[in-house]
């Protein structure tokens, strides 16, 4: 998975936000005002900050040799992934999934009710 990849993934969810908050080189995708994604720009191996399940991050960590713990990020929450490494693309798609479930699901109950009040009716 390439960046384009990666960032068509990530806007294709609902409700996100595209945002550069620290600096004009680390890309960061919100929902409801919260990271779910992160990645850096200007490095030359790519890579995504994804939130994580804390047990299934050590999981991921301990099986993929491309899945590191987030540096910056909380070490028990956020995996860092090399893009293009060991971990499936398919994989990779249910990771962001996963980390974007995981920050809805943290949100507060009036932000949650005004993205589903936003969602097109299925």
């Amino acid at each position: 998975m390439d960046i384009e990849q990666l960032r068509e993934a990530c806007i294709s969810l609902p409700h996100v936000e595209e945002t550069f908050p620290f600096d004009e080189v680390t890309l960061v995708f919100k929902v409801g005002g919260k990271m779910f994604a992160l990645t850096p720009l200007d490095t030359p191996e790519h890579s995504v900050s994804l939130k994580c399940d804390p047990d299934y991050a050590l999981e991921l960590r301990d099986r993929y040799e491309s899945v590191r713990s987030a540096f910056h990020m909380n070490k028990k929450h956020w995996n860092n992934i090399i893009l293009n490494g060991d971990v499936p693309d398919k994989l990779l798609l249910e990771l962001i999934r996963h980390s974007y479930d995981r920050v809805v699901e943290g949100l507060t109950r009036k932000e949650k009710e005004k993205i589903k009040s936003k969602s097109p009716e299925v």
